[in-house]
């Protein structure tokens, strides 16, 4: 028995240090990647991917560990985004002071969508979270003194760093690629941790761990906040990218879009979050020349990588057990 905990415990170790090379690889060729793409409009699809990389990262601690289908990403995003920009152009707050503000604004949301998710599952907590997102679509489009209705908002500033504005796409991409490193290192290690172990169990039977002394409401909770923290994040980056933002955008395809990355890429892991992200974002692109169809196509191959492929892209990179030996491991503990 002994043997077999020092085996896994090996095993452990070496499956961290591969994942923390592959990690460093795959940090170092993202940053690398502008030396080989001078088109700004591929420097801005990059920009994107790491955008609805966070936002995808953030979605998982909800409905990829807890199990809580959430389709108000539209409306965290766009608060996020509507709260920085506000800030900025009305009140000429400075813009990083602006995503803290969408920060807090993340915050807020997430504790009022988590408390209806302690009452509500399933279909009934997907109906909830639309109906918020098309409130808040509804409010911006209609408090037209504030949020400039359906015209939006626009001249909203750039970030700065020591006094130096934010220009070229290439600035924006290594700013966004630090910030989504460290977001991605935070949810990875999130998940890794005991609250992680608890968000699963949450998923997977709730009574046995309400039964066992874990307060669920404090996990759910935390959960939606997390998300929300993230979308709000992403909101914010991504109105002081374009500068200009307006409330028609961000409706339920904005939210299921978001879904996919997830569920392609593979719920409940980080590194398949990312993946999501990447393919979801760039296939579509790839697809262009096809015209009027391309979004078909899309729709085909995303319908056989759900049949084929239903726990993701990141399980074809995850070693299989031989048979017999979870059984095995099972007799020994």
């Amino acid at each position: 028995w002994k043997q077999e905990i020092d085996k896994e415990e090996i095993m452990k170790k070496a499956n961290n240090q591969k994942a923390a090379v592959i990690a460093i690889g795959a940090v170092v060729l993202a940053a690398i990647l502008p030396f080989f793409i001078s088109n700004n409009y591929h420097l801005n699809l990059m920009i994107q991917v790491l955008i609805n990389i966070i936002i995808v990262v953030g979605l998982n601690f909800i409905t990829g560990l807890t199990g809580q289908m959430s389709l108000g990403t539209a409306g965290i995003f766009s608060m996020g985004a509507y709260t920085s920009s506000l800030l900025a152009t009305k009140a000429g707050v400075n813009p990083w002071i602006c995503l803290i503000a969408a920060v807090g604004m993340g915050i807020l949301i997430g504790i009022c969508l988590g408390y209806p998710s302690l009452r509500i599952s399933g279909v009934y907590l997907a109906l909830t979270t639309i109906g918020f997102s098309e409130i808040v679509r509804i409010l911006m489009t209609n408090m037209t003194e504030l949020t400039g209705g359906a015209l939006g908002v626009t001249g909203i500033p750039a970030f700065s760093i020591f006094g130096f504005q934010l220009r070229s796409n290439k600035q924006f991409y290594y700013v966004y690629l630090i910030i989504a490193v460290i977001l991605i290192f935070n949810a990875y290690r999130l998940v890794h941790s005991k609250w992680g172990r608890a968000f699963l169990a949450v998923k997977d039977n709730p009574d046995a761990v309400e039964a066992g002394g874990v307060n669920i409401a404090k996990i759910k909770i935390l959960a939606f906040t997390m998300a929300s923290v993230y979308a709000a994040i992403a909101g914010s980056l991504y109105a002081h990218y374009v500068g200009f933002i307006n409330p028609s955008a961000y409706n339920v395809e904005f939210s299921i879009n978001y879904v996919v990355m997830l569920v392609i890429g593979g719920i409940g892991s980080v590194p398949g979050n990312v993946l999501g992200a990447i393919l979801v974002t760039l296939v579509p692109e790839f697809l262009r020349f096809m015209e009027n169809y391309y979004w078909l196509v899309f729709s085909i191959i995303t319908l056989l990588f759900v049949i084929f492929l239903p726990n993701g892209i990141i399980s074809v990179f995850k070693p299989r057990k031989r048979e017999g030996e979870t059984e095995k491991g099972g007799m020994n503990h």
